[in-house]
């Protein structure tokens, strides 16, 4: 497509059409939409995304004033929504012409499904060959699995993540994580397939999974298996074979944190930043070896340690020695935590529909040319509807009528 003059954000010009629900590909394309993209979301005509449904999560209300829905506002920023039959013949063709009209088309649905329904990738470059399509899989688009149904827990699993998050039982991460770093994935595949198309002049498909986004981000215990045929597991925090990368309870009950992955380097201004000499001299800590050796001892003398002072004392203690410490923040504290507002982490939306000014997720990568930005807020189911098939794909007033009669949208 022929990009609009300016170079407010970086994806000025870039048109998204999303077929997609739940996690993965709707956050991927609302991060595009962070960019600056136009991003169209395809719900099913009678039905919708079916996150606009979960009201709750692991005993958690979901639930915004107006019927809102906090997953599905965070994964739907800045789009357009429109709701469309994709099972009738004029619907698809609703679809082809919008592709004909766009650079990038990005779906989670299983493949067999595309397939079936006429909104594969073999399909739609028919209608435009430098289509950028981006398919979410859950165990890749090849192998016996590749047609399983999967949602983030199953990505947890199947990837080794719960393996290395206990040294145990297995342990699940809340959050969509696996989704999430999908989203990302396949936002960076996305943009990276942009580039390639304007220097070399096609279009492709792009394809990621969340197995293949998450066993990517551990290359470090995968690497440990593959190449010294180890097992990477989190150790228990009282036998912590490095005690000065660990974390600690204060006398507040809150927790803090130690990163001193070097503990030779540091040994000496830690003990010091303690105020305790009798600690730097201790026979039994004296070298690294050591210290791993006697690893339970020094662990229980430092959680006497930290339980004398507030977290706050202890954080101001470890900044002022230049050693590395983080406090152990719940997500109710991030609101608070002046790195995230100065940051701008997180932000304020001045008139969000239903609830006037309300604080919401920031961006995580900064430019400072053509800053991302919050433009619209999720769209209600097929608002847009008439307006997108007016002006991207040319209809008349009387043929969204007939649409309309056929209940194709």
């Amino acid at each position: 497509m022929p990009k609009k003059k300016g170079n407010d954000m970086i994806l000025d010009g870039i048109r998204v059409i999303e077929w997609g629900l739940y996690v993965a590909a709707p956050t991927a394309s609302a991060m595009l939409g962070d960019l600056g993209a136009d991003v169209i979301k395809i719900e099913k005509k009678g039905e919708g995304d079916p996150v606009r449904g979960v009201m709750s999560l692991k005993g958690t209300s979901l639930g915004l004033p107006g019927g809102r829905q906090v997953m599905f506002e965070h994964q739907n920023r800045n789009k357009r929504g429109v709701a469309i039959d994709l099972k009738t013949a004029r619907g698809r063709e609703i679809v082809y012409r919008l592709v004909e009209k766009s650079d990038v088309f990005l779906t989670n649905y299983r493949r067999q499904k595309a397939v079936d329904i006429g909104l594969d990738y073999t399909s739609l470059k028919q209608h435009n060959p430098l289509i950028i399509y981006g398919s979410a899989t859950g165990f890749g688009h090849r192998g016996p699995d590749s047609e399983m149904p999967v949602l983030d827990l199953a990505g947890q699993a199947r990837s080794g993540l719960m393996s290395t998050c206990s040294e145990t039982d297995p342990v699940a991460v809340s959050s969509a994580l696996c989704d999430s770093v999908t989203a990302l994935t396949l936002a960076y595949g996305i943009v990276a397939a942009l580039l390639a198309r304007e220097t070399k002049g096609i279009g492709q498909e792009v394809n990621v999974s969340l197995l293949g986004s998450m066993t990517g981000v551990q290359g470090i215990p995968l690497l440990v298996n593959l190449m010294l045929g180890q097992e990477y597991r989190m150790q228990p925090r009282t036998r912590a074979k490095n005690p000065l990368y660990n974390w600690y309870k204060c006398k507040d009950s809150r927790w803090i944190v130690l990163g001193l992955a070097q503990s030779g380097r540091y040994w000496s201004a830690f003990c010091k930043a303690l105020n305790n000499p009798v600690l730097e001299t201790d026979s039994r800590f004296q070298s690294i070896a050591l210290r791993e050796r006697h690893c339970r001892q020094l662990v229980s003398i430092l959680d006497k340690i930290f339980a004398t002072k507030t977290s706050q004392e202890w954080a101001k203690i470890l900044k002022e020695a230049n050693l590395i410490s983080s406090p152990v923040n719940s997500i109710g504290d991030l609101r608070h935590d002046p790195q995230m507002v100065e940051n701008k982490y997180i932000i304020d939306v001045d008139d969000y529909p239903d609830q006037g000014p309300v604080k919401f997720t920031g961006f995580p990568v900064e430019f400072t040319e053509t800053p991302a930005a919050f433009r619209l807020c999720a769209p209600e189911y097929g608002q847009h509807t008439e307006e997108v098939l007016m002006e991207v794909c040319g209809y008349s007033w009387k043929e969204i009528g007939e649409l309309r009669e056929q209940n194709v949208i």
